[in-house]
């Protein structure tokens, strides 16, 4: 039985269509446990009741017809129950409720369970039999089992899509879930795009012509570096800053240093200019997929993108430019960043992508640009949404697909409000963030050097909160030197001259491994990582601080931050580690006249719960705390906010973690250190009311964020927001304290900014 449980459930799950899978796998079963019928009903949760959509051995003519209540029936007991029922004779039971157009007559024996995903009955799966008798323990057991494997690869498919064509409805009767890529809504026929050339197709093949393969391969790079020049020369007009620095990453991708040098080396050992690029390209994506850091692991989308456009150009395909409606929503299974650059100026008014998060550069370029995007999408099947009609919205990362003329309407009014605040929010970009009685709060940006429109003041930022110096330290074969890092860093302090730069030292680790330091763990969240890494390997510490500190000559606006602290050793040890820097550059350095080597203010983020303990200790070493909302959530609550299975469980606003965020801030008072907090949460209206009620200095968040977050501080006085964040410490769930903020926004008269906020 094992051998044929696997099979099915194989088979079940690289199935494509729900109703074709559920058809085989009533009678897989059938034959299985040599039973005389097998059946599936799925449950409507809108309507509250199950359907007959599948079996073998009942009327086919019955089948998306037959319907049976939550509370009715051997069926709804087994959903009620949420255990399996063994009946040896069904129609004896109290709860058998008869359904002539089924034509079970002949049936006695009954066995049934449930089909759970995350705590939800999708379903019952029941077999049946002509013989009165209770089925036998492994045959229970098969089934049992066999309802939970399959739970997951149902709760990706949109299962009521399967319930609505058999009551002859639209099967786009329910939104399909994705991730919140950019904001905003969308409402426009779907376009549906394919790569003009894919990697993954290419089969490998050698050449013993090395010099004319090194040939085309150069003329490639050429071709490319000249279309990553026009795709950013098309939005330079658009995009007032400089968020177009992934195009200019993919062109030093390309140098003899860097990818175009392996490619060649590839090459000299014989492969052909095509199957070298692609040997490269998956080398590098693999190294990218296999970390855990989601903002790190989009960058494998990347490659794949500056792969597709080599080959595209490798092999001088022709281009034929697809014909665009006046306005769409782009759709395809990977949205890269050169499909946003190539479509924006034809109509383009919002993405879906099956693949991505919102850290992928299409989604980052996305909220460049203002247009709604949503990531990674539930599986569906592309072909069949071309030219339909489509909602997407980018807050709550939901695509409705031919929808009624109801929601057609509710959308069309949620356009129309979200325009006119659009419009209020931009006035205020410029402006202060500060309470109607006087209480100002310093807004800074999350940056790193993969997306470099971050660092733009015209967002209305007054610093960085957050640079991330990891990415440079990625796309290398080798550590970069002393030099390269401080042109780089000049670069980032010089874009906010006069307002600071904090910059987080190294952080990688066994979930975000460089290609040419590999670490692998067991449980690499809690191993060797951040901080731990740079402390044993000095040299890589004193490097980059002292690239830093180089580059701060003559801008005298760097702080330095130190990641993953867990104990005051640490903090030690690497304060140790930056007055040698500081030391030696005194010594090695000639200054010009009026030139002067500062000593950065020195922090620590706070994001392992044993600091929460040493804060006093800790604030007598470092100048300033910054809270890493997102990690310290994570480890406060032991959830991977990256699992599927537990995401759900991941929330800034459990009870635990805004009570955590309220005692550093108290600590952070009593000891007179300045406090920011660089998570996700700065960036939701209701988190930041809650951190400026709780009394934080500076709030750091993506650049899209900043004018909304100012508009609701300027609209809300300190003490109404002191009043909220009191009740709000009281609940004793997440979903409460998401619900009163709701309402709160509501009564303040910013309920315009619940969708995006929570």
């Amino acid at each position: 039985m094992l051998t044929s449980l696997r099979r099915i459930v194989l088979e079940f799950s690289q199935g494509n269509e729900l109703d074709v899978s559920l058809r085989r796998i009533v009678t897989q079963i059938k034959q299985v446990i040599k039973t005389d019928c097998c059946s599936v009903y799925l449950a409507d949760h809108q309507k509250q009741h199950y359907v007959l959509v599948a079996s073998d051995g009942l009327a086919q003519d019955s089948l998306g017809q037959t319907t049976l209540g939550f509370t009715e029936g051997l069926v709804g007991l087994v959903g009620q129950r949420e255990e399996p029922l063994n009946i040896a004779n069904a129609k004896l039971h109290p709860h058998f409720l008869h359904a002539p157009e089924v034509k079970e007559e002949d049936l006695n024996a009954f066995l049934g369970t449930p089909i759970i995903h995350q705590r939800k009955v999708l379903g019952v799966l029941t077999i049946q039999q002509k013989q009165a008798r209770f089925f036998n323990e492994n045959e229970e057991a098969f089934l049992v089992t066999l309802a939970a494997q399959i739970a997951t690869s149902m709760a990706n498919t949109e299962a009521n899509t399967l319930i609505a064509l058999h009551h002859g409805q639209s099967q786009w009767n329910k939104a399909i879930k994705g991730i919140a890529g950019s904001p905003g809504v969308a409402m426009a026929p779907l376009l549906m795009v394919q790569p003009n050339a894919n990697l993954a197709a290419i089969t490998l093949k050698k050449s013993s012509n090395i010099k004319s393969q090194q040939q085309r391969f150069e003329s490639a790079v050429t071709s490319t570096r000249a279309d990553f020049s026009q795709m950013a020369g098309k939005l330079e007009n658009i995009i007032s800053d400089s968020s177009l620095d992934i195009f200019e990453m993919y062109k030093q991708l390309l140098d003899k240093a860097n990818l175009g040098k392996e490619v060649m080396e590839k090459i000299a050992q014989h492969w052909n200019a095509e199957s070298a690029l692609k040997l490269v390209i998956d080398s590098y994506v693999m190294r990218f997929e296999g970390l855990d850091d989601d903002y790190l692991r989009e960058r494998a989308s990347d490659i794949k993108d500056l792969g597709n456009r080599l080959l595209f150009n490798l092999q001088a395909l022709d281009s034929e430019e697809q014909a665009t409606p006046e306005n769409f929503i782009l759709v395809a299974e990977d949205v890269t960043a050169s499909m946003v650059a190539e479509y924006q100026h034809q109509g383009l008014k919002g993405i879906v992508s099956v693949q991505g998060s919102n850290n992928s550069h299409a989604a980052i370029l996305a909220r460049a640009l203002a247009i709604p995007a949503v990531m990674g999408v539930e599986r569906i099947t592309l072909s069949k949404l071309d030219k339909l009609l489509g909602i997407l919205d980018g807050y709550s990362g939901e695509l409705y697909i031919d929808p009624n003329e109801a929601l057609i309407n509710e959308y069309q009014h949620l356009l129309a409000e979200e325009s006119a605040l659009s419009e209020k929010v931009r006035s205020v970009i410029d402006l202060p963030a500060q309470t109607l009685d006087g209480k100002q709060i310093d807004l800074l940006l999350n940056a790193g050097l993969s997306s470099g429109f971050e660092h733009s003041k015209n967002s209305g930022a007054q610093g960085i909160g957050l640079y991330r110096t990891e990415i440079p330290f990625m796309n290398r074969s080798c550590f970069p030197s002393e030099l390269e890092q401080t042109v780089l860093y000049r670069q980032v302090l010089e874009a906010f001259a006069g307002e600071t730069v904090t910059m987080r030292t190294l952080d990688v680790g066994g979930d975000k491994s460089l290609p040419y330091f590999p670490i692998v763990e067991d449980n690499p969240f809690l191993g060797w990582r951040g901080i731990r890494i740079t402390l044993d390997h000095p040299e890589i510490f004193l490097l980059q601080v002292r690239a830093m500190m180089r580059a701060n000559i003559d801008q005298g606006n760097l702080a330095i931050m130190l990641p993953m602290i867990s104990h005051l050793d640490e903090v030690n040890d690497a304060i140790r580690l930056v007055n040698q820097a500081y030391y030696e550059l005194s010594c090695e350095l000639v200054l010009d006249e009026g030139q002067v080597l500062n000593r950065p203010k020195i922090g620590i983020m706070i994001e392992v719960p044993s600091v929460l303990f040493q804060l006093p200790e800790l604030a007598k070493k470092v100048d300033f705390f910054s809270v890493g909302s997102n990690d310290l959530t994570q480890y406060l609550l032991a959830v991977d906010r990256n699992n599927a299975r537990v995401a759900g469980l991941y929330s800034a606003y459990h009870p635990a973690v805004l009570r955590a965020l309220a005692l550093i801030a108290e600590q952070a008072k009593q000891y007179h250190i300045p406090l920011s907090l660089c998570g996700e949460l700065a960036g939701e209206p209701a988190g930041a009311l809650l951190l400026l009620a709780m009394g934080y200095d500076q709030l750091s968040m993506n650049p899209h964020n900043i004018a909304r977050i100012k508009w609701v501080i300027r609209h809300i006085e300190l003490k109404k927001a002191q009043k909220i964040l009191k009740r709000a410490l009281t609940f004793t769930n997440a979903k409460q304290v998401h619900n009163y903020l709701n309402e709160q926004l509501e009564l303040l008269g910013l309920g315009g900014f619940v969708r995006a906020g929570l």
